[in-house]
């Protein structure tokens, strides 16, 4: 099977032209041009419940991370407990 070429092309622009007609095909590529433009920037611009949610994550990430150091500062200090008893004994 081959690839298309410029009389497939034409055949498709002539059913397009029927179908359509000649003033409604540019208004067809403007509301495209606009769903494109809007996307691009749905991409690069975030709203605000998509930031909201970003921040909650963050938060929810630096409440574990004290979480894990206050149970590695008590890790370390239960080692060095442990340790100060063995001199002892």
């Amino acid at each position: 099977m081959g690839s298309i070429g410029m009389p497939e092309l034409l055949i498709i622009l002539v059913v397009v032209m029927l179908i359509f007609g000649g003033k409604k095909i540019p208004e067809l590529m403007g509301g495209l041009g606009k769903g494109v433009r809007s996307f691009k920037k749905g991409l690069n611009n975030p709203d605000e419940e998509e930031l909201g949610d970003l921040e909650a994550k963050a938060a929810r990430a630096e409440a574990a991370r004290k979480k894990i150091e206050e149970a590695q500062k008590a890790e370390a200090a239960a080692r060095l407990e442990s340790k100060s008893e063995e001199k002892q004994a």
